[in-house]
């Protein structure tokens, strides 16, 4: 995380979202959720206070989360439980392998989401 990333509290607890691998924030943006333009202007979360996101994080180093209510994945569609589980899983990875990087911001994302925000900006390389 970048210095100027550091220090970001929690809306929901309160607490330093200290680790970029913690981030909700950033895993939004990883997966396509978040333009860069609006990243700055967003509130931070730890990943596990946002379990809605967090139930999607299907991996052994990540404790499973339960959303209760209208949200919780086990009521939801199973082709879109699957393919949400591939995405936010796949971002979560990619947190943890930006912590051992050093890459501009704008590369943070998934291949396919840096892809799309190029397109969206016009810029094709």
């Amino acid at each position: 995380m970048a210095k100027c990333d550091e220090g970001y509290l929690c809306e929901v607890c309160g607490q330093d979202v200290s680790s970029l691998v913690d981030s909700d924030l950033y895993l939004r943006y990883v997966i396509g959720m978040l333009d860069p333009e609006v990243l700055h202007t967003q509130k931070e979360r730890h990943i596990r206070c946002n379990p809605t996101l967090a139930q999607f994080i299907v991996d052994e180093k990540f404790e499973p989360v339960v959303a209760e209510g209208d949200f919780d994945k086990r009521a939801l569609d199973p082709q879109f439980v699957y393919l949400r589980e591939q995405l936010v899983t796949r971002g979560w990875h990619r947190l943890r392998e930006l912590v051992q990087q050093d890459l501009p911001i704008i590369e943070y994302p998934l291949p396919e989401v840096v892809e799309n925000i190029r397109h969206r900006s016009g810029y094709e390389q």
